[in-house]
This record gives C-alpha cells, sequence and structure tokens, in this order.
C-alpha cells in the first residue's frame, strides 16, 4: 500500500515553516495569483511541474522537496533517531582532563602574552623617543 505525496499540503508545511502567509506567496508568483488561490493550490494533490518550479524559485526550496516529503516518514525517522533506546547506539566520548593541568597552561599562556606586549611597548618608547629626538 503506496501512500500518495500530497504536494499541495507540502508546499503550506515548507510556506508555514519560512513564515510566509499565503499573500506573500501570492504576491511573489504575480499578479494573477491571491490568497485564495494559493488555498486552493494547497488542497491539491498534485501540482503541475512548472508551477512547481516557479513556487520552488519563491521559496528557495527544491521542487524535489515538494514531490517527495511524506510526513509519516519524517516522523518515523526521528523518532527511530531520538527515541530513548536510540541514546544506546550513540557513543558519548569522555575527556578526562585535569583541571590543575588546564589552569597551569592558561596561566603559562597569559604569562607570554603579558611578556609580548610589554616588549611590544619597550619597542614603542624607543620608536616615539626617535621621533621626540629628531
Amino acid at each position: 500500500m503506496e501512500q500518495k505525496i500530497h504536494q499541495g499540503r507540502n508546499i503550506k508545511r515548507f510556506r508555514e515553516m519560512l513564515n510566509i502567509k499565503q499573500e506573500a506567496l501570492a504576491y511573489n508568483l504575480g499578479e494573477d495569483w491571491n490568497q485564495k488561490k494559493i488555498s486552493l493550490l494547497e488542497q491539491k494533490d498534485v501540482i503541475e511541474d512548472n508551477l512547481l518550479k516557479q513556487i520552488s524559485a519563491v521559496l528557495k526550496i527544491p521542487v524535489e522537496a515538494f514531490q517527495n516529503f511524506d510526513e509519516e516518514q519524517a516522523v518515523n525517522l526521528i523518532s527511530c533517531n531520538f527515541s530513548d533506546n536510540a541514546m544506546f547506539n550513540n557513543r558519548i566520548e569522555v575527556f578526562n582532563n585535569n583541571p590543575i593541568e588546564e589552569i597551569k597552561k592558561l596561566h603559562e599562556e597569559k604569562i607570554a602574552l603579558f611578556e609580548r606586549m610589554l616588549k611590544e611597548k619597550d619597542d614603542m618608547m624607543v620608536r616615539l623617543e626617535k621621533l621626540i629626538g629628531k
């Protein structure tokens, strides 16, 4: 039993995900479109390819998304991947870093930074003295 993809409903889903109103989609499709026509379009099972291409360009979503998206399969995929049992399939790596060693490393980096800053200050002072002396 093959379930039919409802292209109009898919257009509605993607439009709503993008937070675009029917009026805005109608405006972007052209003068002969209005909110009511978009509403009727979203009720159609199958939509002509040239119209799907226009909607695809407006919403910046591939035509294949409207033609192939199946909510039931997507929900099933999400529930299989994020159920409580799925957590056991994922490896969680734990890094055992010694916090004291990390603090020492940060302290050494800080000291090196201060030394570089002092050297730059001394170089700047020498340059300023040369400029003043001229």
